[in-house]
């Protein structure tokens, strides 16, 4: 950084900015497309218009009857605020039979993941992250980050962290620096 003069720092200056005012641009036209929040599809005419708009795109088939699929929409609706470029949307399972048999999805409440418009995943919630009612957001957005679907933050470690040192093996009679061959 010292050798640079003040043209240099200007360039950086100006394309940062431009770089900031292109990522703006890109979250206001995910924001456009229903990116950022967490809705209701009615058939599969949108469902499919839907998967196209978008790269990534998470989908809850659910049953209105179900319980456990109220625990899901709470978790997504989380995670549609928090990963703004993958959209989030629940469609019916009642209303949407042809689209239910051709992913052939048996199991409700079921989350289908599509990558660049192509079904790559489902998550069986209940069967995968756990029996009981209580399912926990952080172990969906892991699940969801695995196959694709979100982002999540890399943790930087700090600069001052302990460093954990391996435990040495002791015994009676020898040291850590025992080399010899020898017993006594």
């Amino acid at each position: 950084m010292n050798s640079l003069d003040s043209d240099d720092l200007e360039e950086i200056r100006r394309k940062r900015i431009a770089d900031m005012r292109k990522a703006q641009q890109q979250k206001q036209e995910l924001l456009s497309n229903g990116h950022g929040k967490y809705e209701e599809l009615a058939d599969e005419r949108e469902f499919f218009e839907a998967a196209k708009k978008s790269a990534k795109f998470v989908c809850h088939f659910y049953d209105p009857a179900v319980f456990r699929c109220k625990v899901v929409d709470k978790c997504l609706e989380k995670l549609a605020a928090k990963h703004i470029p993958t959209r989030f949307v629940k469609i019916n399972a009642e209303k949407v039979q042809f689209l239910i048999k051709r992913l052939n999805i048996r199991i409700i409440p079921t989350i289908g993941i599509s990558l660049d418009s192509k079904m790559v995943d489902y998550i069986r919630v209940f069967e995968e992250l756990g029996k009981s009612d209580d399912v926990k957001v952080d172990d969906l957005e892991k699940r969801l980050a695995n196959c694709g679907a979100l982002e999540l933050p890399k943790i930087a470690k700090p600069k001052n962290a302990l460093k954990t040192v391996p435990k040495q093996q002791k015994s009676i009679r020898s040291s850590a620096k025992d080399e010899s061959d020898e017993d006594w």
